[in-house]
């Protein structure tokens, strides 16, 4: 089966996105399990608010040289990628592109202001949404455009953050060498401080019912996606600019000769894993600094991520015909053209295993633990998927956003007509 072959009856569908996101939706619960786990400086170290043993070190370095940040950037690649495609699609079939794809990235928008009100503080569907907006009013710009300004924007935004964090992180490290000055002491300790009283109003928090979660995330953080998707758009954007290009060039549709996606595949993977492991190399010997590593996984890694995720990618697509015969490869799939039910879905089991309305875990599972929890979500994510999509042609939350762009043409056609 070629990348560009339908798959279950549905010849609309590029089976390489299907696989890759497949892969990417599995890879995301390695990373946001410590969010779920809580509290979420987790999601910096695995050494806050208590110090931990050599075995949670570990597992947490497994997810940040494997997953930490890939994952991600392979997903904001893959959602540039189908604004793409969709677009193409709809001005194929006579329907204005832009027009359909923004209703659509209206309803994620809505979508993912309920995932994080109902569920999830880290949501990232309202944050695709709204900077797949600004890719979608650009993809039309020529190639070599294009690229300038993701490298622009990721460069000089990356740039100025980490040249902003720099003497706080300088402060942290000479704190630790016993070299610190008054300021510098004071200054890392009101750091710390936030850290601490964010992760006790977290606990206390998250070890409530349902309905006093959500009120208190419209009460006190009304306006958190807004920030996140202000704090990550010089990310993301260039990620979908990158994979609106890609998909331009025929990379995802296996047009790319197999020895450049072998080469690119292998360097920009090695390159990639490489720089992140010289990074591991600092940052495990001091137990991961807080600070430090905010500034590393906000701003300070982008070029690792995104080598690693694009060679991910390439490696990918160049196993796409041989996997897409396989079992392992089919479940994997089904997983990527269910990959927005599955999201929602596991942010639904997770906050029912950790959270007060639950089984009321958070803050009691250590890194090492929560890979026990990412096995049972990717197991789920696995074993419903294609039994699922034997029976039914689309995910049901796919299904559901389909029928609200379809409603809208139904609509359209029916004031044309008159």
């Amino acid at each position: 089966m070629r990348p560009t072959e339908a798959v279950a009856g549905d010849p609309g569908r590029v089976v390489s996105l299907d696989l890759i996101r497949g892969v990417a939706v599995l890879g995301i619960l390695a990373i946001n399990i410590a969010g779920f786990a809580g509290p979420s400086v987790g999601t910096l170290t695995p050494n806050l608010p208590q110090r931990v043993d050599f075995a949670d070190e570990a597992a947490w370095a497994f997810g940040f040289v494997f997953f930490e940040g890939k994952m991600r950037a392979l997903f904001a690649i893959l959602f540039g990628a189908s604004i793409s495609l969709f677009c193409e699609k709809a001005d194929a079939r006579g329907d204005f592109g832009e027009l359909l794809q923004v209703r659509r990235l209206s309803w994620l928008m809505l979508f993912g202001m309920l995932h994080y009100v109902l569920l999830w503080w880290g949501d990232i569907l309202f944050v695709y949404a709204a900077c797949g907006i600004a890719a979608l009013l650009l993809r039309r710009l020529p190639t070599g455009l294009l690229l300038g300004l993701a490298v622009t924007i990721a460069a000089s935004g990356g740039l100025l953050n980490v040249l902003a964090d720099m003497p706080l992180v300088e402060a942290e490290e000479a704190v630790r060498l016993g070299t610190a000055t008054l300021d510098q002491q004071r200054s890392v300790l009101a750091r710390l401080d936030l850290y601490w009283d964010e992760s006790a109003r977290e606990t206390a928090l998250y070890k409530q019912g349902f309905i006093e979660i959500a009120l208190a995330k419209m009460r006190e953080d009304p306006f958190w996606l807004v920030i996140m998707a202000g704090s990550t758009f010089g990310e993301v954007l260039p990620l979908m600019i990158l994979g609106t290009v890609l998909q331009r060039h025929g990379f995802f549709a296996g047009a790319w000769p197999r020895s450049r996606l072998i080469a690119i595949g292998m360097i920009a993977t090695i390159a990639g894993l490489a720089m992140t492991l010289m990074v591991l190399g600092w940052a495990w010997p001091r137990h991961f600094p807080p600070i430090a590593m905010s500034m590393l996984l906000t701003n300070g890694l982008i070029v690792p991520h995104v080598l690693t995720a694009f060679g991910y990618a390439a490696l990918l697509v160049l196993a796409t015909p041989a996997l897409s015969r396989t079992v392992a490869g089919t479940w994997l799939i089904a997983a990527g053209r269910m990959a927005f039910s599955n999201y929602l879905g596991t942010s639904l089991v997770m906050t029912a295993i950790f959270y007060g309305w639950g089984l009321d875990l958070f803050g009691t599972v250590g890194p090492a633990r929560q890979w026990l929890f990412v096995l049972l979500g990717w197991v789920l994510m696995l074993g419903w998927s294609k039994p699922w999509l034997d029976r039914y042609r689309s995910g049901p939350l796919e299904w559901l956003w389909r029928s609200l762009i379809a409603r809208k043409l139904l609509d359209n056609g029916r004031k044309t007509a008159k």
